[in-house]
């Protein structure tokens, strides 16, 4: 064999050994902030309006997803306000009342502020939609089973591993059909809600 061809042939093979021992460099977590997140939220809200003589309570669950962020602004601290969408599917068992049962669907965007390190943060926002409540046509209680919903959130949210989360928070939450039937005595419900997300 030539001594050209022996050199090729141990070049190649010093350069195969060396691609295959290169260390593989990990991909950088991603930001809290940089990706869509699914939540699911449980907690208890109590009746604190006066339209109805009966004292609703709201055993809800809520399964959400926001969006990565969508516009936001980084201080000079390193931390940052950002701003989702956020859609939720809402289910309730209603106790102390009439209804049994409540499911609608909300949108509304989720204003959050991010320490420097990612690791914590304070959101809220509001919003609304409509849904469907099982109405039994008794005086102070709901007109008619379609409804609308308005809601107002915030709270903390704590980082617990690269792609999870936990959060705790205090809701508003209002239900009324608009009018659509008189009398409208709505609910009214002030609570708190406690979470687990996780990124995808």
């Amino acid at each position: 064999m030539h001594l050209l061809t022996k050199i090729v042939c141990f070049g190649s093979v010093l350069a195969a050994t060396a691609l295959a021992t290169e260390p593989t460099i990990s991909p950088l977590p991603a930001k809290p902030w940089e990706t869509s997140v699914m939540t699911v939220e449980s907690g208890v809200l109590w009746e604190i309006g006066t339209g109805t003589p009966f004292p609703y309570r709201l055993l809800e669950t809520q399964v959400s997803w926001k969006s990565a962020e969508v516009f936001g602004r980084v201080f000079t601290d390193g931390s940052r306000i950002i701003l989702r969408h956020r859609f939720a599917f809402i289910g309730a068992a209603i106790q102390q009342a009439p209804e049994s049962h409540y499911f609608a669907v909300s949108a509304s965007p989720s204003i959050e502020w991010w320490n420097a390190a990612g690791t914590w943060s304070l959101y809220g926002g509001a919003g609304g939609g409509f849904g469907l409540v099982d109405a039994q046509g008794v005086k102070g209680g709901q007109g008619q089973d379609f409804t609308l919903n308005w809601l107002m959130r915030g709270g903390i949210e704590h980082v617990i591993s690269k792609n999870t989360r936990i959060s705790a928070g205090i809701m508003y939450q209002h239900m009324s059909n608009g009018g659509q039937t008189k009398p409208n005595p709505g609910i009214d419900a002030l609570g708190f809600m406690v979470g687990y997300s996780w990124m995808h």
